[in-house]
């Protein structure tokens, strides 16, 4: 068997406080939507990922779109960020704050009117076919340690917006030495 809905693998959060699973089709947005299902209201969701993908921020939207997310905040890492700022609009459309940093962390916080989640994976926010490993709690100690460890990370990190102005900031003065007074357009051969 490839794959398996969540609902043969977990348990309801109410009846199993803490679960892992091992295995091949429980990917990270099926996760949240099932999570979702079960609290009352919408939640606040962060998200860590390495690398994520135009497939996992289009079913993110769709949850917002059914108002079961209030706020969302997404840190993801510096080497993937050449795919990252390709989706940028769409992330823009799914978080309130998108983050670079140093990060290889895939978690799942979601603080709902009555209910903490925590959620560490093995899976990026993409969809392969690989074993991952997750582990969800509702353990309000876990929760409040990974967020309050994710607001470290934040601070240690650029808000995707401030990566594009920082780096125009800094083409324009390694530019503003090199222009000359006769404009754009100079002859081959001119004098500088």
């Amino acid at each position: 068997m490839r794959t398996q809905t969540i609902q043969t693998v977990l348990k309801p959060l109410s009846d199993a406080p803490n679960q892992v699973y091992l295995g091949i089709g429980v990917h990270t947005l099926g996760l949240l939507g099932w999570i979702l299902e079960q609290i009352d209201g919408p939640a606040d969701v962060a998200v860590t990922t390495f690398s994520t993908s135009e497939e996992f921020l289009s079913g993110f939207l769709n949850l917002r779109r059914k108002n079961f997310i209030s706020h969302a905040t997404m840190v993801a890492d510096l080497k993937a960020s050449k795919k990252t700022v390709k989706l940028k609009d769409l992330m823009g459309m799914c978080f309130e704050e998108v983050y670079l940093a140093s990060n290889h962390s895939k978690i799942l916080l979601v603080h709902g009117a009555n209910t903490l989640i925590s959620v560490v994976s093995s899976q990026n926010n993409t969809y392969g076919g690989r074993t991952e490993c997750t582990y969800i709690t509702t353990e309000t100690e876990i929760y409040y340690e990974l967020s309050k460890q994710l607001g470290l990370l934040i601070k240690d990190s650029v808000k995707i917006d401030g990566v594009h102005a920082r780096t125009t900031e800094a083409d324009r003065a390694a530019g503003s030495k090199a222009d000359s007074g006769i404009g754009d357009f100079r002859p081959f051969g001119a004098p500088d």
